[in-house]
């Protein structure tokens, strides 16, 4: 295996005790030691653990860590020919890693494999310390940044789902409990089944709760949609900077960090685009490799914001090593999502961080913007490219668009708000007493537009998209 060992410190924080990493908060401070397996064997071929190298796994695993403050004080790689049913390591290595679990005094060694409970429980009596797999560390990530009533529903949701197959490893005190009176009757329900049941009731009314969650948000979607600015959408791989681009296009100063999962909750700003029209920009989670599709299903209440979208932003850090691996994640969790190729939705890729590539390649990149066929370069850091975006989103809710020119009276002011708020303005052109406006309609809002301005709208042959 190969180990990177970290100086130990003094000012250690709590014991091992203190940590019971048995709900999603509390593992911060903890000392930890972070192992990448990588599977050798030909029945792992195709997998996604073929598409990244264990070194950027193992960068990925440490900034997971990171994200809940751990100290990792080792961290390594280990192959695997056979993975064993036992333990998934075989014996010679779980010797190994007790020897580094000893003289490193490690509380917590992670995992970055999915463990089933028998192996979670083996490896934590072999190597006398917690053991999470990495479902264990994101639903941990998840419940340190969850900051709203929803969001902590939501982790609480997938907590308890992860969990409840886990009661095997959680739980020693499986005798049964007595039933019937007194000391009579037969032998009641063991703990395990009633932990069980307990949990599978709370799982029903946290799923009763995310429900109403979820017809909320729809009634605010239908509420948008009588506005109506149409809903841009940002998705991406964790830490491929869609904070900092939504702060960048929105002026605003939503939580953003090199960090990953550094967003959980959704978030919603207006967006000026450059003729006027506004738009609602969306600020989702972050996606990454091998999420555990009850996660997904947790989140759905959130991830519908994407599903119901008009256009959606695929954000690549296109300065990352393993950014094709990454948008091969994003594309699935999408699919997942109903967002598959028969779905009507444009996916726009941004390529951002391109102020971390070299100086030809970046150049390159922004020159090939003007075209904008495939993809739009950008930096949210610097500011890089941002018209480019702002007109491609226009550009791309533009499709299917018509186009009408209108004249109102000059003091007509409610009128040509109304132009501006809801319509493209693509040009104008002021009398003493009139405006003359060209403006770009939406397809569904046709019939409103014409019906509020009926008989002042002349029909523009060939739409002159700017």
């Amino acid at each position: 295996m190969k180990t990177q060992v970290r100086p130990k410190t003094d000012n250690r924080a709590e014991s091992p005790s203190d940590h019971a990493f048995d709900g999603p908060r509390g593992a911060s401070g903890a000392r930890a030691a972070v192992i990448v397996p990588v599977l050798t064997h030909r029945g792992d071929a195709g997998s996604e653990t073929k598409r990244r190298s264990p070194e950027a796994r193992l960068e990925e695993a440490i900034g997971l860590a990171a994200a809940i403050e751990l100290e990792i004080v080792s961290s390594g790689i280990v192959n695997i020919a056979t993975p064993k049913p036992g333990m998934l390591f075989g014996s010679g290595k779980v010797e190994e890693l007790a020897a580094i679990v000893q003289a490193e005094e490690v509380e917590l060694l992670i995992v970055d494999h999915p463990l089933t409970p028998i192996q979670q429980r083996n490896l934590e009596k072999a190597l006398k310390c917690k053991v999470l797999d990495r479902t264990g560390l994101i639903l941990e990530i998840f419940g340190a940044r969850a900051s709203t009533a929803e969001g902590t529903l939501q982790v609480e949701l997938a907590h308890l789902k992860w969990q409840k197959s886990r009661l095997v490893r959680s739980w020693t005190h499986l005798e049964r409990q007595r039933g019937g009176l007194g000391f009579i009757g037969g032998p009641g329900e063991t703990q395990i089944e009633a932990d069980r049941r307990l949990i599978q009731e709370r799982i029903t009314r946290l799923e009763r709760e995310l429900a109403q969650v979820s017809r909320t948000r729809d009634l605010h979607r239908r509420k948008r949609k009588k506005v109506p600015q149409p809903v841009v959408a940002l998705v991406g791989y964790t830490n491929a900077g869609k904070s900092t681009l939504f702060n960048r296009l929105t002026r605003s100063d939503v939580f953003a960090k090199d960090l990953l999962f550094a967003t959980l909750d959704p978030t919603l700003r207006r967006v000026a685009l450059p003729h006027g029209r506004e738009i609602i920009l969306s600020d989702t989670v972050g996606f990454i490799s091998d999420l555990p599709t009850h996660l997904i299903a947790a989140f759905r209440a959130t991830l519908e914001e994407v599903t119901e979208a008009d256009l959606v932003l695929h954000v690549r850090d296109i300065a990352h090593e393993d950014t094709q691996a990454q948008a091969a994640d994003v594309t699935t969790t999408l699919e997942l999502l109903g967002l598959g190729d028969d779905r009507d939705v444009t996916i726009v890729e941004v390529w951002n961080k391109i102020d971390l590539l070299p100086p030809e390649r970046r150049d390159g990149l922004l020159a090939a913007n003007g075209a904008a066929k495939d993809a739009v370069a950008v930096s949210a850091v610097t500011g890089a490219g941002m018209d480019d975006l702002l007109a491609r989103i226009e550009l791309e809710l533009s499709a299917g668009s018509v186009v009408f020119d209108v004249s109102l009276p000059a003091d007509d002011g409610e009128a040509i708000a109304w132009l501006h708020r809801n319509t493209d303005v693509l040009s104008r052109e002021d009398e003493e007493m009139r405006c003359h406006f060209r403006i770009r309609v939406a397809e569904r809002r046709k019939g409103e537009v014409m019906q509020r301005f009926r008989g002042r709208l002349d029909p523009v042959a060939e739409p002159a998209v700017s």
